[in-house]
């Protein structure tokens, strides 16, 4: 099971200037600003789990990382976030 990123609107700052976690993403295109809300979001398509932005996030923690099923490629959000996956593993293949 591999885990995705996800933004709580209520935490986040990027309208207040705080985009770490869009500057830090490894993974071109995977963590945007929303341009109504001014918040970041995830396309959680393109997210490969590796944390970086959650690190990056730590002072306000929104953003947490949540496993996805891997038979039907839905976020489980009531779960534990499984393994985080190396830098390697995130961006084999």
């Amino acid at each position: 099971m591999y885990n995705v990123a996800l933004v709580e609107d209520s935490k986040c700052i990027a309208e207040k200037g705080c985009r770490l976690c869009i500057m830090y993403c490894p993974e071109a295109d995977t963590i945007m600003l929303d341009a109504g809300t001014k918040k970041a979001i995830v396309i959680v398509d393109r997210c490969k789990g590796c944390d970086l932005c959650l690190v990056v996030c730590s002072t306000h923690n929104a953003i947490t990382m949540h496993p996805v099923d891997p038979a039907t490629g839905k976020i489980v959000l009531e779960s534990e976030a499984g393994e985080t996956a190396g830098l390697g593993q995130a961006y084999a293949g």
